[in-house]
């Protein structure tokens, strides 16, 4: 609706995990490297947490990017609200069991030939899960741990990597030998306030704006509003496109973004 008044290509601030719009700050940079390390070196299990909208999806998208499909397998999970056997029946379909036994084990034994096919193949075995912290029930995160048992003497057959709130380290350390088994403990926190105007310059160039659009004054309230919570950001900088489109606009100033933060 506002792209031409703003001359973009895209809309730059959509709360969707789109990997262009990946913002590499020096946290997210860091968050990114210690997950793929996990993978790479065949650490077992990973943990990424961060308050609510701080780019942990993102980051699993990018994640998914820097790995081929020819020498990686992934099975990504976005909603692990399931009982333990379903778990393992999703986490089964998506690394290629085309029709999951219902058996537990009977998955599990379909799941061990389709680890052990990729492992000669010479593929790594990768199994994100998503909104790790909605899990509540402990037979899950104990199901979660025996995945771990997939191995080679030398070596595991799939790599676990949990992304949530950060309650969901809570969880875990309510699990020893589960806590035990990871490899990577990593934690995101919000954007600076220098990041936060960087961030909004990166989306806008990436979305075919490279022209200053929001003026300083806009960012300090874009940030006082949305603490650095990228998620956040974006929802008030769209409004502000919005209504900067409808009042005609050249800038986003300090007004505008107060005004808007009343609605957002």
């Amino acid at each position: 609706m506002y792209l031409a008044h703003w001359g973009l290509t895209d809309k730059p601030f959509e709360n969707t995990p789109d990997p262009r719009f990946f913002f590499r700050s020096a946290q997210h940079e860091e968050a990114l490297a210690r997950m793929l390390y996990v993978i790479r070196e065949q650490k077992g299990a990973g943990v990424l947490t961060g308050v609510f909208g701080c780019g942990k999806t993102v980051i699993g998208y990018a994640l998914m990017q820097e790995l081929t499909q020819e020498r990686y397998k992934t099975a990504y999970l976005a909603n692990p609200l399931l009982d333990n056997v379903n778990l393992l029946r999703m986490i089964a379909h998506q690394l290629g069991v085309t029709t999951p036994p219902k058996e537990k084990a009977d998955t599990l034994m379909a799941m061990e030939e389709v680890l052990l096919n990729n492992q000669r193949a010479g593929k790594t075995t990768i199994v994100v899960v998503d909104e790790a912290h909605a899990i509540t029930d402990p037979l899950v995160f104990e199901e979660l741990r025996l995945l771990l048992n997939f191995q080679l003497p030398d070596r595991y057959l799939l790599t676990l990597l949990l992304f949530g709130q950060p309650e969901l380290l809570q969880r875990i350390d309510m699990n020893k030998p589960f806590e035990q088994r990871l490899g990577m403990k990593c934690t995101l926190a919000p954007l600076s306030q220098a990041d936060t105007a960087r961030y909004i310059v990166h989306r806008l160039a990436v979305a075919g704006r490279s022209e200053s659009l929001f003026a300083e004054g806009a960012i300090r309230r874009i940030y006082e509003y949305s603490a650095g919570i990228p998620r956040q950001i974006n929802r008030l900088c769209d409004l502000c496109l919005l209504a900067g489109f409808v009042l005609q606009a050249t800038e986003i100033d300090d007004n505008l973004v107060l005004k808007e933060m009343k609605s957002a």
